[in-house]
């Protein structure tokens, strides 16, 4: 069983490390829910993380009605405040973009990455103890960047000199947990963090795998992404409830 205080350790290593970097235009606003969304990353690290050996899906970073409203990777408010019953407060990033205010648990916008991801889960393993016994999840970058107008930037987008120093650190956070959680599988949700996962896991050993992101950005996540998805994880071995 692993620490939760080890996760914890890295997961403000990482905050402090994110925090020394800059992003030029056009990025203009960079949120770290590490950072004011401190007490809920803390509290999903303590509740679900304790576990070795299970599967963990990594995403990329987070959504502006997710991660940067709850701290919780794919983080739609009603099934972290309802399904996963986490319940801290969440604070203001330094620099708020007027449309996309932080407001936490009260939130009235829905993310669909996260709607779909958690809504599945709810729907195939019942309550939220009964998915994180198998499953972990965790994002590969925890920043979320944003133009002038508020369109999302992914990490993959940064020009190289401003996206190297940001993957080495991420890169190293994700390898400490990686040695903290010995999963048995990493999945990654979509290309993108199934490469990175690549690059980290280096001669440990573990398998890695990918399955179809959930954004709405994705056709064919459009046209169903649940049977999707779990078509890829039983091609990777994965066993699912019937």
């Amino acid at each position: 069983m692993v620490r939760s205080v080890e996760l914890i350790r890295i997961s403000r290593k990482l905050a402090d490390a994110c925090d020394t970097l800059s992003f030029s235009e056009p990025v203009t606003h960079v949120y770290n829910p590490l950072r004011y969304a401190q007490a809920s990353v803390e509290q999903y690290l303590t509740k679900y993380g304790k576990k070795t050996g299970r599967v963990v899906f990594l995403g990329m970073n987070p959504g502006p009605w997710g991660m940067a409203q709850t701290g919780v990777p794919f983080g739609e408010v009603s099934f972290v405040r309802d399904w996963m019953k986490l319940d801290a407060k969440v604070g203001k990033p330094e620099h708020e973009h007027p449309k996309r205010p932080v407001l936490g648990l009260d939130c009235q916008r829905s993310e669909v990455s996260g709607a779909r991801m958690w809504g599945w889960a709810k729907e195939r393993f019942g309550p939220a103890r009964s998915f994180f016994s198998r499953f972990f999840v965790l994002n590969y970058c925890p920043l979320s960047f944003m133009e002038e107008g508020g369109r999302n930037v992914t990490p993959d987008k940064l020009p190289k000199g401003e996206r190297a120093p940001l993957f080495q650190i991420c890169n190293e956070a994700l390898g400490e947990t990686i040695d903290a959680l010995a999963p048995k599988m990493i999945v990654g949700v979509g290309g993108f963090a199934r490469k990175q996962a690549e690059r980290v896991v280096g001669d440990r050993g573990i398998e890695i795998g990918q399955m179809l992101h959930p954004s709405p950005a994705s056709p064919k996540a459009n046209r169903g992404w649940a049977p999707a998805a779990e078509a890829d994880l039983r091609g990777l071995g994965i066993e699912l409830p019937k």
